[in-house]
């Protein structure tokens, strides 16, 4: 039976539908003004044909859904809890669909994102990040006192954020304990994290003294391991099962906690946390080994495609590059150049270049591969493309299907994205918040 969390999610989302097509969201149909989302969802038209503008960007309905079932299935083959990433795409559909297929909650990286979680009704959020800022943990504070079953874990890892944190919650009059994890850094040059076993202890004493703050677990992210492979990844990933041990021992973790949180795992090492999570050492309570991939979801044509750890072992399934940015041939001023009308406000660029994947001619609509064509640098509004004899007559007004590396750079450009099936059709758009 649907509880009261379930009917505001799905009282949430449906509101999306509601929201009116207009000049907020490129790439739709211009003559679809005044539109709900819903009803324009429901005319199904054809993306090519249909009224969109170019540029503007597609997601696979089918690919989408077959990428979400890979990692549920994953997860549940190696006995993983699965947190995904949610500023990968910060979309509630999608947040939904990843539930719907048995993700434990879902993962943010600050605040804001957790608000948007909590307004579409995601009950167990794991924040993987440091939080000091006094108006969130109010926030926070506030959420968890009003909700008995809304979950919050987020990162630690320094007394001082602990006082922070502690002086935060007191001050807000939090009746519940903010659940915690202490972040592992991935060595001396990663990103965040306790860099010593050591330091890892000082901030376990410094929680005990608090009445605010629960330690719950310990956590971390593998993807900083300095010139990461599956050796030191490993490596790392045991010395972070090693520190929860060690903290198990020393009863860091309260009375009170009835599973310890074990958490690692972006889009490019999950194998290697399924197989060192796969063998723990005893523990005096359950384990929650929560997996975090996000970047999943969509895929990509570049970054994640060569990263997946589905190509070392393809057994255990595929993912599929999702997105596609359709774009239009807008200047051909010789053999060797032409120019799209897509550029850095529309394409990811941070990691790679977009790839030209696909070319729809303008005269008959047949598709054909785009071979002999590179894009080669972006302005804010063009793709610059060199074209060999193999791009044959590439000509002004074709479409051009651009696949990109990336998603967490790829989403955020967009704030309405039409889901597309094999067919063209346009059935249903997934909303955005950046």
């Amino acid at each position: 039976m649907p509880t009261a969390a379930d009917r505001t999610a799905a009282a949430s989302l449906s509101r999306l539908g509601a929201e009116v097509v207009d000049h907020r969201f490129k790439g739709l149909p211009p003559d679809a003004a005044g539109h709900t989302v819903g009803e324009l969802a429901g005319e199904r038209r054809d993306l090519f044909t249909g009224g969109f503008t170019t540029p503007v960007l597609a997601l696979s309905a089918e690919d989408v859904e077959h990428n979400i079932r890979q990692l549920g299935l994953f997860s549940a083959r190696h006995g993983l809890a699965f947190a995904p990433h949610g500023k990968t795409s910060m979309a509630p559909q999608l947040f939904d669909r990843q539930l719907a297929q048995g993700a434990w909650g879902i993962t943010v990286a600050v605040p804001h994102q957790a608000r948007v979680c909590r307004a579409y009704g995601v009950q167990r959020i794991f924040l993987a990040n440091e939080v000091v800022d006094a108006a969130a943990l109010r926030w926070a504070a506030a959420e968890l006192d009003a909700d008995p079953d809304f979950r919050l874990i987020t990162y630690v890892d320094s007394v001082r954020g602990v006082e922070l944190m502690d002086a935060a919650l007191r001050e807000a009059g939090a009746a519940r304990p903010l659940d915690v994890v202490i972040e592992l850094a991935a060595g001396d040059d990663a990103r965040t994290g306790v860099r010593t076993i050591d330091g890892c202890a000082e901030i376990a004493r410094a929680l005990a003294g608090t009445a605010t703050l629960r330690l719950v677990g310990v956590a971390g992210y593998e993807g900083e391991v300095p010139e990461a492979d599956g050796e030191r990844v490993r490596s790392w990933l045991r010395d972070l099962v090693s520190l929860a041990a060690d903290l198990d021992r020393a009863s860091a973790f309260g009375a009170d906690v009835e599973e310890i949180v074990l958490s690692a795992g972006g889009s490019a090492w999950f194998d290697a946390v399924a197989d060192v999570f796969a063998e723990l050492p005893h523990f005096s309570r359950p384990v929650l080994k929560l997996l975090r991939s996000g970047a999943y979801v969509s895929h990509d044509d570049r970054q994640y495609r060569d990263l997946t750890p589905f190509n070392r072992v393809p057994e255990e399934g595929e993912l599929r590059a999702a997105f596609t940015l359709w774009t239009q041939v807008v200047s051909r001023p010789n053999q060797r150049q032409a120019f799209l009308n897509a550029g850095k406000r529309d394409a990811a660029h941070d990691l790679h270049l977009p790839v030209a994947r696909v070319v729809r001619s303008a005269r008959d609509g047949a598709m054909r591969p785009a071979e002999g064509i590179d894009v080669v640098k972006l302005s804010d509004q063009h793709a610059w493309l060199e074209t060999s004899e193999e791009a044959g007559d590439l000509e002004v007004g074709d479409w051009v299907g651009l696949g990109m590396s990336h998603p967490c750079t790829i989403f955020d450009k967009w704030q309405l994205i039409p889901l597309v099936t094999p067919d063209g059709a346009v059935t249903k758009f997934v909303r955005t918040f950046f």
